[in-house]
């Protein structure tokens, strides 16, 4: 039962992503509505992170990289990846949002990545049930 909840979750945190870049894309953007979402979004990721550990001891199940099949292995590297990049993304908004236009560039690029990560995240969560 906690899979289908998790598993749910985990497609929620990928459509609020979805929904949160939307806010920037197009003519009607809405930055103050890109970045609360964007927040909220990251913030639920962790916290299903944390869900997950609290349940099913997920960090001692994925220190056994050697015994583990090969899609769980980069499973947890892209979501170990996807959390470094929220870190980035965090700080580089933070900037942007201060006024530093200089971060833009470097901070699409490192939300189109974590995006990407979190989707493939998404996708191997399924690959291993």
């Amino acid at each position: 039962m906690s899979a289908v909840i998790f598993q749910t979750q985990s497609v929620l945190i990928v459509a609020l992503m979805l929904y949160g870049v939307s806010k920037v894309l197009g003519k009607r953007k809405n930055r103050f509505q890109h970045i609360r979402t964007m927040k909220l979004a990251m913030i639920w990721d962790i916290v299903l992170i944390l869900q997950i550990e609290l349940t099913r001891g997920a960090i001692a199940k994925a220190s056994k990289a050697m015994e583990n099949t090969a899609i769980l292995n980069i499973h947890v590297t892209l979501a170990v990846v996807t959390v470094l990049l929220y870190i980035f993304i965090y700080n580089s908004g933070k900037k942007l949002d201060s006024g530093d236009e200089t971060k833009r560039g470097k901070h699409k690029i490192l939300g189109l990545c974590a995006l990407t990560t979190r989707i493939a995240t998404l996708i191997t969560s399924f690959l291993v049930l």
